[in-house]
């Protein structure tokens, strides 16, 4: 009896999204959106932040963020701030929730992995 899409996915993807997340560089930050593209759905921003909110204590979840490098997920932290001190403590500037110079700091997994790093991407199957 085959299993339902959302088993099939979510298990795989959350733990695909992990994978990504540990291997974004001290210093960097990415977005829940070029993760999703990283591992082949494009349209898959939300689910990866859905992921992150219940990541395992090893995975740098204050390393992502939105696409237009906003802390949108900090109110996951507790306390809240911590979002912005742990990306400090790493020397990235954080002003008003928002990463300061987000393009230069931005680590883009489609193109800065190789595929040696982490898992071979998988084509995922469609869903919705």
């Amino acid at each position: 009896m085959p299993r339902t899409k959302k088993k099939q996915t979510d298990k795989n993807f959350f733990t695909d999204v992990f994978d990504v997340a540990r291997l974004i560089p001290v210093g960097r930050v990415t977005s829940y959106g070029a993760i999703g593209q990283y591992l082949g759905l494009k349209s898959s921003a939300r689910m990866v932040g859905w992921a992150m909110h219940g990541c395992p204590k090893d995975v740098p979840a204050h390393r992502v963020v939105n696409s237009k490098g906003l802390l949108t997920g900090k109110h996951h932290f507790n306390p809240p701030e911590k979002m912005e001190r742990l990306l400090k403590k790493e020397g990235v500037k954080v002003v008003n929730d928002k990463i300061v110079a987000f393009n230069e700091v931005f680590w883009n997994p489609s193109t800065d992995l190789e595929l040696n790093e982490t898992k071979p991407r998988k084509k995922r199957p469609k869903t919705g």
